[in-house]
């Protein structure tokens, strides 16, 4: 892990002031880095890690070659390097856990490899050793680079915040590090500029993109006594804001170290493999001790140590150490065709034990893209003429409401109209002038519907159906609504109803009001006691982590605000084309693409890939329990027990390999629904 701060002197820490103490040794003042960094890898082919796995897999083929065609003494010697190269990864390591007990198992896989391979080198067996520890090396080295990969998420979070801020002081307005904003401080934020830390707005009018924060797809107005989010991007107006934390904490930073919180517990797990073995390895090296001292007692050391080192070979890990490798390659490459990306082989094991699924809304089961969904008019030409005003705002309502006059069907007689001296209300609408009609497009707080033609009633209705309202007056009068919503993606309702099939249930977690999140959870077929509304980052991660405690949770996500609810979750899935790097880095699993009908599809990929692994595993397993009887009894020698090592290892990468075919069943996507067009209703 590599420090974020640098010092300028030593390289060590970046200076940044504040009261945090020195974390770099010197006398710079260079403050301690809130955050350790992951270490970003290059390619593959530049990355350190892999060249001794790389190494040892060249020689040991050079070997087997050598030693069927040229020089046994020539392939003896390829077979040592490459034990040496291979084993360099993972035999010190076990032996230092084994020593200080520190790991994710004093006793796992790892030392139960090098007893495997001690003991093929004292039988004189070096080319299998040499095998083993390729094997091994490989596997572990890559699923460690997917773990690490996978933690450089942390990095995205923290480009939300702005490396600079416009800060009021002694009623000077200076730029300083957005690291030294302090409480109280009174911030100015112009359009499009990013908060620099939480606070309160206490002069000025706009909207703010709250996406990053709540995952709230519709920007929300805010003005005077507002709370505003560090990372919120401003909109068109200016704002003045009280900051209520430092820039050193506030809700972006609490993100930051949700995800590192829940990586770091998350990395602490012990693998499949291991958990089988951790009972195995203390067995087999008691069992061929006792074989030894047995020997002594009986008056024949000689025969029982040669059989000690036979029960030591039988109860090798061959077939064990690619039982699993060999199946998470082949059913994660499977699912990459799909556009399923799978990072490691945890996230490939856990992934076939989900039984429950919380989707976040935005973005996720909804499209992030609000249109105009219902409208109603008591004047003809009220659309087009709001939709002129609205054309003059890169608001997002505004650009549904533009896009809602050209589609066909509505009442756009006129889609040429031209709007003149348009004003920019921030948190409530539009002012404009079209063909000589004053008109106001904004919120029903702004523009009052009283008693004008049962708009008031439409109003109540739409709300209700958790729609964003927008009304449109025209000299004076109001003129109609239009209902503005984020709609429920196409295929969601199908995959909901997919997951259901199949045993799982599905629960949705949102930044949204109650009523719009229960409005589009009634759509996709989510109970609605199973909606978390209004929920903050925070929030999503303490509810998944409740989930996770009844049973293995799967949580899919695609705004920096998912990070940490899916770095908490059993297996963080990221919606790869509308999701932010953060949510893709910190998930354990990405689409490619947004067609959320594939999630039943890799779930049930992962379950038939588990069922396989763990057959895998059972076949292992059961080698080594028959064999060791009849190593242990001398019924068979070194030479049989190698066979039928090498007999199962071919069955088990066979078995592997029938991961990486997906049945035609599995692909099938369900049908999906599709969006319903536009409600538009025009009463005079």
């Amino acid at each position: 892990m590599r420090r974020r701060l640098l010092c300028s002197r030593t390289g060590k820490g970046e200076g940044m002031s504040g009261e945090e103490t020195s974390a770099c040794g010197c006398s710079c003042g260079t403050p301690k880095p809130l955050f350790d960094e992951p270490e970003e890898h290059g390619p593959w082919w530049k990355d350190t890690e892999l060249m001794f796995p790389i190494t040892a897999g060249v020689f040991c083929i050079t070997g087997f070659v050598l030693d069927h065609t040229v020089s046994p003494t020539a392939a003896l010697a390829c077979y040592w390097v490459a034990l040496i190269a291979g084993g360099w990864t993972f035999i010190p390591g076990s032996l230092r856990q084994l020593v200080t007990g520190k790991g994710r198992s004093r006793m796992g896989v790892g030392l139960l490899m090098t007893i495997a391979a001690v003991g093929a080198v004292l039988l004189g067996h070096v080319g299998e050793a040499a095998a083993l520890a390729f094997l091994f090396s490989i596997s572990e080295t890559l699923e460690d680079r997917a773990m690490d990969r996978a933690q450089q998420g942390l990095r995205a979070l923290l480009s939300l915040m702005p490396n600079t801020a416009r800060v009021v002081r002694d009623d000077v307005e200076t730029t300083v590090p957005a690291s030294e904003v302090q409480t109280s401080d009174v911030l100015v934020v112009g359009a499009g500029e990013r908060v620099a830390t939480d606070g309160t707005v206490i002069a000025g009018q706009s909207w703010l993109d709250t996406s990053a924060i709540t995952g709230e797809s519709i920007p929300v107005g805010v003005s005077p006594g507002s709370s505003v989010s560090a990372g919120s991007v401003n909109g068109s107006g200016t704002l003045r804001i009280r900051a209520t934390s430092d820039g050193l904490d506030n809700s972006l930073t609490q993100i930051v170290r949700l995800v590192e919180q829940a990586q770091s517990a998350r990395g602490e797990r012990a693998r499949f493999a291991d958990r089988i073995a951790r009972p195995l390895v203390p067995a087999v090296l008691v069992a061929s001790l006792l074989i030894v001292l047995f020997g002594f007692l009986v008056g024949d050391p000689a025969t029982w140590t040669q059989r000690a080192l036979v029960v030591l070979v039988a109860a090798s890990p061959c077939a064990m150490a690619i039982a699993v490798p060999v199946t998470v390659i082949s059913a994660v490459g499977a699912a990459s065709k799909l556009g399923v990306v799978i990072k490691s082989g945890v996230a490939f094991e856990q992934l076939g034990t989900i039984q429950t699924v919380a989707f976040d809304k935005t973005g996720t089961l909804t499209e992030n893209n609000p249109r105009v969904v219902a409208t109603h008019f008591v004047v003809d030409d009220a659309l087009p003429m709001a939709a002129a005003v609205e054309s003059a705002s890169s608001h997002p309502l505004s650009r549904a409401i533009v896009a809602a006059a050209a589609e066909p069907g509505t009442n756009n007689t006129d889609a040429a109209l031209t709007a003149h001296e348009v004003q920019e209300q921030p948190g409530r609408g539009l002012i404009g002038v079209v063909k000589g009609k004053r008109i106001r497009v904004g919120s029903p707080r702004w523009i009052p519907t009283d008693g004008a033609s049962g708009l008031a009633d439409r109003v109540a209705e739409m709300s209700q159906a958790g729609m964003s309202v927008v009304v449109v007056e025209v000299d004076g009068t109001p003129a109609g609504v239009l209902g503005i919503r984020d709609e429920l993606r196409p295929e969601a309702a199908a995959a909901v109803q997919a997951l259901a099939d199949q045993g799982m249930r599905s629960v949705m977690l949102t930044g949204d009001q109650e009523v719009t999140a229960q409005a589009i959870a009634a759509q996709a077929g989510i109970p609605s006691d199973r909606v978390w509304a209004g929920q903050l980052p925070a929030d999503k991660a303490r509810v998944v982590a409740e989930l996770v405690d009844k049973s293995p949770t799967a949580m899919i996500g695609d705004g920096i605000n998912d990070a940490p609810a899916l770095a908490a979750a059993t297996v963080g899935i990221a919606m790869g084309v509308t999701g932010s790097d953060a949510a893709i880095e910190s998930a354990d699993v990405a689409f490619t693409g947004s067609d959320v009908r594939l999630i039943p599809v890799a779930l049930a990929h992962a379950r038939r890939g588990r069922r396989i692994m763990t057959g895998n595993i059972g076949l292992a397993l059961a080698i080594i329990v028959g064999l060791f009887p009849l190593a242990l009894f001398g019924v068979l020698g070194l030479a049989a027990v190698v066979l039928v090592h090498e007999v199962a290892e071919v069955i088990v990468i066979g078995n592997g390999l029938r991961a990486g075919r997906m049945p035609r069943q599995l692909t099938a996507l369900p049908e999906s629904t599709p969006a319903a067009p536009p409600q538009v209703i025009t009463a005079q």
